[in-house]
């Protein structure tokens, strides 16, 4: 049976939730919304995988939460359905390895408050981590991605995480949500697209926390797939050859670049 679509827009967030088989990360992404100085309207887990997530969505605590089930093992998709189903008028996302500080969503709506901002990010922290034998979260190393939105760079570097970002509802069906032929790189080419209409807007101070692992990150892949997504998101928005990267590599291109003199 489809999901009910949304009715008229309410104000406020949806948060947009990606879930593959990581049951216990999801739980403490879900804490992380649950900490929130502002809280969403509603809470939408889009859930990708397999294994059970209601032990999960009791992390959640008292927010109004909802499990939409996907089976298209793609996030494009997944993000897609659950926006779907909401009526609010302002999304924002999180993948299920990743947390937010408790004010992350404060600050994006201090952007979205202004009519002409379609996109909003926060500044984030891109962390090494490792998962102890007792399931425990051990941060290895840290770097800040800080910076205002920049087309030149975005051209070779995305810096911008799902993560730390939200879109207006409206402007995300415009463009038609997130392509869903696109395996990877989903959300640059989201940014891209919507950059051409409305310039995104960072809010500074760090909002999220982007985890890495040596395992277990899709971003680590560095296959034929991901090869051949960035080749074809590099001929759609005519830019140069790109290099696979995950975003603690793009954090350090950033910090390099901006040591040097100029």
């Amino acid at each position: 049976m489809a999901a009910p679509g949304p009715a008229a827009a309410s104000e406020g967030f949806a948060v947009i939730v990606t879930t593959r088989d990581r049951p216990a990360l999801l739980a403490d992404a879900l804490r992380s919304v649950a900490a929130q100085t502002l809280a969403p309207l509603e809470v939408v887990v889009a859930n990708d995988g397999e294994q059970e997530v209601d032990q999960a969505l009791a992390s959640a605590g008292s927010l109004p939460i909802r499990m939409v089930p996907v089976s298209a093992r793609l996030p494009a998709a997944a993000r897609n359905r659950a926006a779907e189903t909401t009526s609010a008028s302002w999304l924002a996302l999180l993948d299920d390895d990743d947390l937010w500080r408790p004010d992350h969503l404060a600050g994006l709506a201090s952007g979205l408050a202004r009519p002409e901002v379609e996109v909003a990010y926060r500044d984030c922290e891109v962390i090494r981590e490792e998962i102890a034998p007792d399931g425990k979260r051990v941060v290895r190393e840290r770097l800040t991605i800080a910076r205002d939105w920049d087309d030149a760079v975005m051209r070779e570097n995305d810096y911008l995480p799902p993560s730390a970002m939200a879109v207006r509802r409206s402007a995300w069906q415009r463009l038609g949500g997130f392509d869903e032929s696109f395996a990877c790189s989903e959300d640059w080419d989201f940014l891209l697209r919507a950059s051409t209409t409305a310039r995104p807007t960072r809010v500074p101070g760090i909002g999220a926390e982007i985890r890495l692992r040596l395992r277990g990150n899709a971003s680590a892949d560095f296959g034929e797939l991901r090869r051949a997504c960035l080749d074809r998101l590099a001929a759609r928005h005519e830019l140069p050859p790109l290099v696979m990267k995950t975003f603690w590599e793009v954090a350090l291109d950033l910090r390099l670049d901006a040591a040097r003199p100029r």
